[in-house]
């Protein structure tokens, strides 16, 4: 007989956190709290195995809070690190636990809080156990996201849904996963703690299944927005209403699972990246100081803003349209980064080591791994799985910035390019999202 426990207690920071993405050095301490940030974690035990589906409204998360959460979780209930899953929404306007360089600075005494009212979901998850029934199925949303890389680029329209209900047919929890940059309020109000569109959909899931709580795994979205005149006061509610309408449908008369199961498996993928070369980093440094130095603002999105921001405009605005400010903040940036890749410039290893992981719910898999996923490789892992109920988790037990394709790598793109430096890393090459792939099927095959 399967049981299951849903729980979830508040992440909304305290008085002076920063909130993370949006903007290099902008120090954007909240201001108000539009809606509350969640800590929500699903236990499912199938009698000799049990697993845990952990989903928190921050930015990021890095491998320390993982280990540090799974510690104190594994510490109260037994179930083994590698069965507990940390995913993240990727809201904007959520604080990151394991930052990113210039883009929000971390708060260590929230970071420890953090994980301890994530713990603390999970441990009364667990507690919460009852029978239960599951069911899971899977829709589409085509048409209200679009690849921001490339002009018709591939984009995952699938909305995976699993619903936990009571034995009596009551359902406590469900469960949606969908791929696409949850920035549908950030730019208009950037200064607010909100959940953004992950937190709308749960929303509106709650309010159509009283009792329910709702959880948002965010997929593949490295290269997805939803479509950019979503993002206005008036309309900003649309894609949110439209997923949760599709997820609910999905579930509306659901096939009984064939499978009653609960399975984990996790192993580090070894990512292949190459090493910055002395030239690119002295470019970058020599500029910066010129800048600096000078107070100099011509021609900088040609040069040391070429790859710095999906959209130059953007920048300038976020500092008050103060072009001097933006420009003086990006080479601040330069000047940061290249003192931390010097350190071990020649020492450290030319891969990445990241972990991966796969649980299975019944008939559903998730598959997960810490990276801004592009959508190519979440597809081939669809198309070479054969798991029809497959939710695919990013943002997942750390964080190792984008996971670009060939074409953004050969573009020295802001996800290719820039993304490495903020993250303190070696740039991947064209090998390391095929690795990660045939990593994360492997975790999959060893949950069947």
């Amino acid at each position: 007989m399967l049981t299951a426990g849903v729980a979830r207690t508040c992440l909304t920071p305290f008085w002076g956190v920063e909130l993370t993405g949006w903007g290099y050095y902008i120090e954007r301490r909240w201001q108000r709290v539009h809606d509350d940030l969640n800590a929500t974690a699903l236990v499912v035990d199938d009698g000799q195995c049990q697993a845990i589906l952990l989903t928190l409204d921050l930015m990021v998360i890095d491998a320390a809070f993982t280990r540090l959460t799974r510690e104190r979780i594994t510490h109260e209930t037994g179930i083994p690190p590698e069965a507990i899953l940390l995913t993240c929404s990727h809201s904007h306007n959520a604080p990151a636990a394991g930052g990113l360089l210039g883009v929000g600075e971390c708060d260590p005494v929230y970071e420890d809080w953090a994980s301890r009212q994530a713990a603390t979901a999970a441990i009364l998850a667990w507690k919460n156990r009852q029978p239960a029934i599951l069911s899971t199925s899977h829709g589409e949303l085509v048409g209200h996201s679009f690849n921001r890389t490339r002009p018709g680029g591939l984009i995952d329209r699938s909305v995976t849904t699993l619903k936990v209900s009571a034995q009596e047919g009551t359902p406590i929890a469900f469960v949606v996963n969908f791929g696409a940059h949850p920035t549908v309020t950030t730019d208009w109000r950037p200064f607010d703690v909100s959940r953004d569109l992950p937190g709308e959909v749960c929303d509106l899931i709650e309010q159509s299944l009283p009792g329910v709580i709702a959880m948002y795994v965010q997929g593949a979205c490295g290269d997805v927005n939803f479509l950019r005149e979503y993002i206005d006061e008036l309309r900003h509610h649309e894609p949110a209403r439209l997923i949760a309408s599709v997820a609910l449908e999905t579930q509306f008369d659901p096939a009984p699972m064939h499978s009653r199961q609960v399975s984990f498996a996790s192993e580090i993928a070894r990512l292949p990246t190459r090493r910055w070369s002395r030239e690119e980093i002295q470019r970058d440094r020599d500029e910066a100081e010129q800048r600096i130095r000078t107070r100099e603002a011509s021609n900088w999105r040609e040069t040391i803003g070429r790859s710095m921001t999906n959209r130059p405009d953007d920048m300038v605005n976020r500092h008050g349209g103060d072009e001097v400010k933006a420009v003086m903040a990006m080479a601040r940036f330069h000047i940061e980064w290249t003192d931390k890749i010097l350190a071990d410039l020649e020492t450290r290893p030319e891969f990445l080591e990241t972990e991966v992981q796969s649980l299975r719910f019944g008939d559903l898999y998730i598959t997960s791994n810490s990276s801004e996923f592009f959508t190519p490789f979440a597809l081939d892992i669809r198309r070479q799985s054969h798991v029809p109920e497959l939710m695919i988790a990013c943002y997942s037990n750390g964080r190792i910035g984008y996971l670009p394709d060939a074409h953004d790598i050969q573009a020295l793109s802001y996800a290719g390019y820039q993304s490495p430096k903020y993250c303190n890393q070696f740039p991947f090459t064209e090998e390391s999202g095929p690795e990660m792939c045939a990593a994360m099927l492997r975790t999959l095959e060893r949950c069947r």
